[in-house]
């Protein structure tokens, strides 16, 4: 499982532009795209379309807020949650995970630690992604600087049907690869792809890999 995030890096047409270089280099990835473009994102590609945020509440009362009825009428399939740079309270995921599991509707629940890991994984989500703050966009991969706690955060997963991923400074083939040795199932991607003058070559790479 491959999750690319496109963060805010790409934005309007950028976003469908960027979309279809990923489908000819990398046909089986997930892409989490800003609010405002994922109903365009779902009308122009086969690939599956995440968001990057959503939010407990029902319909209703509750302004400003991301509803997971409104995404799956859009053609959404899941969603990222409680990212570093969009961290929630304990309470706030709990019920957002309800909710998200009532209607068969996916989340990646991202976790910045190991005591995070075990917390949100009591809540079964459909994937909890391992990444550490301190190395994402810095080029240092987590398989590389982190292993040790990347091991440990599979094996917290063992015996569940949580999909393991990790995040946080990927951005070559060989930090993929590493990560799968490491016994998660993918990764989640952000600047690698979504902030780089050159994302075919890192989607190339991957592609030879899974």
């Amino acid at each position: 499982m491959i999750i690319v995030n496109f963060k805010n890096y790409k934005i309007g047409s950028d976003v469908i532009d960027l979309i279809k270089k990923i489908e000819i280099y990398y046909n089986k990835a997930i892409v989490a795209v800003p609010s405002l473009e994922i109903k365009e994102a779902v009308g122009s590609t086969r690939l599956e379309v995440y968001a990057q945020h959503v939010d407990y509440h029902e319909k209703g009362k509750g302004t400003g807020k991301v509803i997971p009825e409104d995404l799956i009428t859009a053609g959404v399939k899941g969603s990222i949650l409680n990212h570093s740079e969009h961290k929630l309270k304990f309470d706030e995921i709990k019920q957002t995970v309800k909710r998200c599991n009532e209607m068969n509707f996916k989340l990646v629940i991202c976790a910045s630690n190991l005591t995070e890991v075990k917390k949100i994984a009591k809540l079964r989500p459909y994937a909890i992604a391992f990444e550490d703050p301190k190395l994402i966009s810095t080029g240092n991969s987590i398989t590389e600087y982190k292993s040790v706690d990347v091991k440990k955060f599979v094996g917290l997963l063992d015996g569940t049907d949580i999909i393991p991923l990790c995040g946080a400074g990927i951005t070559k083939g060989e930090d993929v690869a590493a990560a799968l040795v490491l016994g998660c199932r993918g990764i989640l991607v952000s600047s690698a792809v979504a902030n780089s003058q050159n994302p075919e070559g890192f989607l190339k790479e991957i592609g030879g890999l899974i």
